[in-house]
């Protein structure tokens, strides 16, 4: 692994569910040994970081995000000793290790929780937030509207209410109590000792309750969040925190400080926006979020992605466009969750290449680092069938072969079932199939990945729109120490003429995403194919 602390700041994330991946051991579910044994697939698509969903024993109520013990590996998934074993082989390939650390919660079965209920005496009493009455708090909004009416729920043994603003299963901490701090941190050094590369912190926001506000970025958290930074930077430099705040742009930037805070925050407001300038046809709902994102120290940097393990969230949305998204991506209400879309990328964009690869472009050519969702790169489908969010959550599709190469119990034994419908049943959507095709989706998003990595001015540098005179078609430059790209992409499903900018006149320039557009000098418009995408030297 090289020194570079700041590594993060041009890095491509590659998202994984254990249990989804690869099962080594024939029992139907993924496990450390299985993601071990596709190291070199990882590796081969040119990404820096596995950012791991949780791998802790768990009751599984909430696919993990419910812990039971915050320093051992669920047993399914394997031992500590496969996790070490894990450590070296993605860094010996290069590439780092970040997990998910749930914050803000554990299970109602982890012992701190059973011990808390059981007496109020007990030195764990404190660790969670109790009260003798459901009404504290209550400008807190409920997350879960569509399953929850209240972020109290009442314990007949403790006999009194705990506060969780997820599921009942998952009680809040109290990180009011220092003790509770104490233990944070020192899981945080168990994991880094075992040489992770890092944490996404989950649920950031809601650490610290107070009376008479919304009980979600208090300063509190911001305070407590700074004490781990100086601890990580001063016993393990190079180990970043991303932080998962669903929040505003503006809401946001107080959790990076002054460089001193979180390393990363997701970009969440900007997801919908992708979709809603796709669907509309226009750049306006792109340029408006970025308008309205502050500039972050140069230190610090915004996580992007089109899809991952969770609803496609619709909460910084207005009603309106929320609407239309729903019409749009989602006209089956069985689509729909809470606020958001249980659907995967490709579906998402109704399996038209042309669309998931031109999305797919304009992600990794706006600020930040871009964040993979497993399956996409092959453009895998969902399960709407399944209920919550497991619909998106279904094994990786490896083969055409009747267990798609994801285990060898029988499918029936399956955590989850293969996807197994037109268009994206694994016989026709997989690794094997795909690594073999040049023009597949794979073999795009390597390159993709790889063009990204070689210019760094579209990580960290400038963002400049560019007048088309079109407004379906969205263009801008990227500029950083002395070098520069300029990007254009037709949103929309008819050809386009759209003009560009006169220092590109001056010389023929080659689209470097390989999709035969050429600039001829002294021409002063670009013909753009629907859905087509180009990337050009400055």
């Amino acid at each position: 692994m090289d020194d570079n602390q700041n590594w993060y700041l041009n890095a491509i994330f590659y998202q994984v569910y254990v249990r989804a991946f690869c099962d080594s051991n024939g029992d139907g579910q993924g496990d450390l040994q299985g993601l071990i044994s596709k190291l070199d697939y990882i590796q081969s698509l040119g990404v820096d970081c596995i950012w791991l969903m949780p791998i802790y024993p768990s009751p599984l109520r909430d696919d993990g995000y419910d812990i039971s013990n915050f320093t051992d590996v669920l047993r399914e998934y394997g031992t500590l000793e496969d996790f070490k074993a894990l450590i070296n082989g993605a860094h010996s390939r290069g590439l780092r290790i970040v997990t998910d650390l749930v914050l803000n919660h554990t299970s109602d079965q982890h012992p701190w929780f059973q011990a808390s209920r059981s007496d109020r005496a007990s030195t764990f009493r404190d660790y969670y937030v109790w009260s003798d009455s459901d009404q504290k708090y209550p400008d807190a909004r409920i997350i879960f509207i569509d399953t929850q009416k209240s972020n109290w729920s009442w314990d007949e043994k403790a006999g009194q209410y705990f506060w969780h603003r997820f599921y009942p299963t998952q009680p809040d901490l109290n990180y009011e109590n220092p003790a509770v701090r104490t233990e944070i941190l020192r899981v945080m050094r168990f994991w880094l000792d075992l040489g992770i590369d890092g944490f996404r912190a989950d649920a950031i926001p809601y650490l610290y309750e107070r009376e008479g506000t919304n009980c979600e970025n208090l300063p509190e958290t911001h305070t407590f969040l700074k004490q781990v930074r100086a601890f990580l930077d001063k016993y393990y430099p190079g180990r970043i925190l991303l932080g998962e705040a669903n929040q505003w742009p503006e809401d946001v930037r107080p959790y990076f400080a002054d460089g001193n805070e979180l390393h990363m925050n997701f970009h969440f407001p900007l997801m919908p926006r992708l979709y809603l300038a796709l669907h509309e046809q226009d750049a306006a709902p792109l340029k408006w979020v970025f308008e309205r994102t502050p500039s972050i120290p140069k230190n610090c940097q915004w996580c992007t992605f089109l899809r991952n393990h969770d609803e496609l969230t619709l909460e910084m949305v207005t009603d309106e466009e929320r609407d239309t998204l729903w019409r749009a991506y989602a006209p089956d209400p069985r689509m729909r969750l809470n606020l958001g879309i249980r659907r995967r990328l490709a579906p998402l964009m109704g399996n038209d290449p042309r669309r998931i690869r031109m999305l797919n472009a304009l992600l990794y050519s706006l600020p930040g680092t871009p964040i993979l969702y497993y399956g996409d790169e092959i453009g895998m489908g969902d399960n709407i069938e399944l209920p919550d969010r497991n619909g998106v959550r279904t094994p990786m599709q490896w083969d055409e072969t009747r267990r798609s190469g994801f285990s060898t119990a029988k499918p029936d034994q399956f955590y989850s079932p293969l996807i197994d419908t037109a268009p994206f049943d694994f016989r026709s959507v997989n690794v094997v199939a795909q690594d073999n095709d040049p023009d597949s989706l794979l073999n795009f998003m390597r390159m993709l990945i790889s063009q990204r990595k070689a210019h760094p001015e579209l990580a960290s540098g400038t963002l400049e729109w560019v007048e088309t005179e079109n407004p379906g078609v969205v263009a801008f430059t990227r500029r950083w120490e002395g070098k520069g790209i300029f990007t254009i992409f037709n949103l929309g499903d008819t050809s386009r003429g759209a003009r560009i900018p006169r220092e590109l006149r001056t010389e023929p320039r080659l689209d470097l995403l390989n999709s035969y557009l050429r600039i001829v000098p002294d021409s002063t418009n670009l013909n753009l194919k629907p859905f087509q995408f180009g990337w050009f030297n400055l």
